[in-house]
């Protein structure tokens, strides 16, 4: 049954549907969704990893057991092609900046350590790392995360064939992870290092050192704020009413 690209079963059980998915789910290792509009449809709707009902004739049954309720089967389309890849792209858009800004925030300290002498000293200010991701940077990357959109709806429904990475999972994988990592690994040496060469051993106009550990850590926190959330603006596909209104307001 697996090895073609359609199966028709009929006059199946309910138990025989649901047994259908996880045969799918188990020898493909794959996302199943199904779809039903019924009773009998109900064991097979949570079987899948997504199930959607149809709200109709036989009841609600299929409604009140599933993930997504449709009051037409013709929306499914939409469901996928529109709303189902906007998730995709934005959840993974969203896992992407936020492992590069934690990255960068945290390798900081790790530059730091070479210079205390590993004596666990924070680069930054006690109250700074408790809202870095509280205040400072969680409003943009929600805004990336919520309103982003690559390419509109009536382009989405036009082109099926975008709806294609989320199959072969490109947008969101170890190559992704592993460069934004190594993305917030050269973001933190940058911001480290050339503020550090800046303050060690210097003196101001009036003969004041500029060495100083709370004045180095809050130079590096503002400019390490002011990069993560430019790659932010940086990285929107378009610039939604609501999301320059969540950028706004973050400043």
């Amino acid at each position: 049954m697996c090895s073609g690209k359609a199966v028709i079963c009929c006059r199946v059980t309910p138990l025989q549907k649901a047994m259908v998915v996880e045969l799918v789910k188990k020898s493909k290792k794959a996302a199943t969704l199904a779809i039903g509009d019924g009773a009998n449809d109900v064991s097979m709707i949570k079987a899948a990893h997504i199930g959607v009902g149809i709200s109709g004739q036989e009841g609600m049954q299929a409604v009140l057991a599933s993930d997504y309720s449709l009051p037409q089967f013709r929306f499914l389309e939409r469901l996928l092609l529109v709303h189902g890849r906007w998730s995709y792209y934005r959840m993974c858009k969203f896992l992407r900046y936020f492992f590069y800004k934690n990255f960068a925030f945290t390798l900081c300290h790790f530059w730091f350590a070479f210079f205390c002498g590993f004596s666990a000293q924070t680069v930054f200010d006690p109250m700074f790392i408790s809202v870095y991701n509280l205040c400072y940077t969680s409003l943009p990357v929600l805004a990336l995360g919520v309103f982003d959109q690559d390419v509109n709806d009536k382009n989405s429904l036009s082109y099926p064939k975008l709806y294609s990475p989320g199959h072969k999972n490109l947008l969101f994988n170890l190559k992704e992870f592993l460069r934004s990592a190594l993305h917030g690994f050269f973001t933190s040496c940058v911001l480290f290092c050339i503020p550090y060469g800046t303050y060690k051993d210097g003196v101001s106009p009036d003969g004041h050192i500029l060495s100083d550990h709370m004045l180095f850590g809050s130079v590096v926190a503002t400019i390490l704020v002011i990069v993560v959330t430019a790659q932010v603006c940086k990285n929107v596909s378009t610039k939604p009413i609501l999301n320059n209104y969540v950028l706004l307001l973050f400043y």
